[in-house]
């Protein structure tokens, strides 16, 4: 390698030849130079920052943000409690609905004479199907709390769909207990009908404003309808008579008992038992004189003792 050295003043040229060392010694150096520059630039200025994050300053910020991420996270932690507790609180509240739902449905299926198990609520319902697979990568996940509130929608209308089932049925049942059909004895036969016959006192020709039905003395004799007991005792030419007001303007009678087993004002049920069968007042034996009104009228019980029950 040859160096070729050129005087400013002079313009005089002298040149020198490297050898290998020589040229490698001289490379290292113009190599060296600016790399060990480089680095000792590095270190002063890494020393400089080291020395800015040591300041008291920079430690009190470092301090300070600490303890705000400290405080956010306990704020989201008692978020996120609150929010938990309010969740566990409509999950109770959704229970409880269920509950009163599952005993009202109880209550329908007795009113509504349904087989036994036919809806029972007391059990899960039955589910089944073949397996179908889904596109999960498709599939986005509903709203915890929109569809809390989703099911709580249809836990309120199904609450009022049955509960107006409940008040139809109730009504129904209402109409079926006031429905007068029947006859007011469980044993016996019907001895005299209504309307023109010979007294059996007198043996002329007299209206008969009931039918009779005899049997033996100190059978039960029932009512025929669901309603309230408007007489209780004795009443002239009836013996001891029962009488029940029925709603409608429909009234029953029951005369001649041996016995009445009810008050006036009781609220009697179909089929229960009134009075004991037996011959008091005007009568010739054991029987019971029934007799229907409508509007303050008598009328036929024969087409409401064979009127079948709804």
């Amino acid at each position: 390698m040859k160096i070729i050295v050129v005087s400013k003043r002079h313009g005089n040229t002298r040149s020198f030849t490297l050898g290998g060392w020589t040229r490698a010694l001289l490379s290292a150096c113009i190599v060296g130079i600016p790399v060990g520059a480089a680095t000792i630039a590095g270190i002063h200025l890494s020393s400089l920052k080291g020395s800015d994050l040591l300041t008291p300053e920079s430690t009190q910020a470092w301090v300070e943000a600490l303890d705000g991420q400290q405080v956010e996270i306990e704020q989201a932690k008692l978020e996120a409690e609150q929010k938990l507790a309010a969740l566990t609180l409509r999950v109770a509240e959704l229970q409880a609905r269920l509950v009163r739902l599952d005993a009202l449905g109880e209550r329908l299926t007795t009113m509504a004479k349904l087989d036994n198990g036919e809806f029972d609520f007391s059990t899960v319902p039955a589910l089944g199907g073949p397996e179908m697979s889904v596109d999960d990568d498709n599939y986005t996940a509903p709203d915890f709390h929109q569809v809390l509130e989703q099911l709580g929608d249809q836990i309120d209308d199904r609450q009022q769909q049955l509960g107006t089932l409940e008040a139809l049925l109730a009504k129904r049942k209402l109409q079926n207990d006031v429905f007068i059909a029947g006859r007011p004895v469980k044993k016996g036969w019907m001895s005299s009908r209504y309307g023109r016959r010979s007294d059996p006192f007198t043996g002329r020709i007299a209206w008969h404003d009931g039918v009779d039905f005899a049997g033996k003395d100190g059978s039960d004799i029932i009512a025929v309808a669901s309603g309230v007991v408007t007489w209780s005792g004795k009443r002239h030419g009836y013996g001891i008579l029962i009488e029940i007001n029925h709603g409608n303007g429909f009234v029953t009678r029951y005369g001649h008992s041996k016995e009445a087993l009810v008050q006036v004002g009781d609220v009697v049920k179909k089929g229960q038992i009134v009075a004991l069968m037996g011959s008091s007042g005007r009568s010739t034996g054991p029987h019971v004189h029934f007799e229907v009104y409508k509007n303050g009228r008598t009328v036929d019980p024969s087409s409401y003792i064979h009127r079948a029950s709804r």
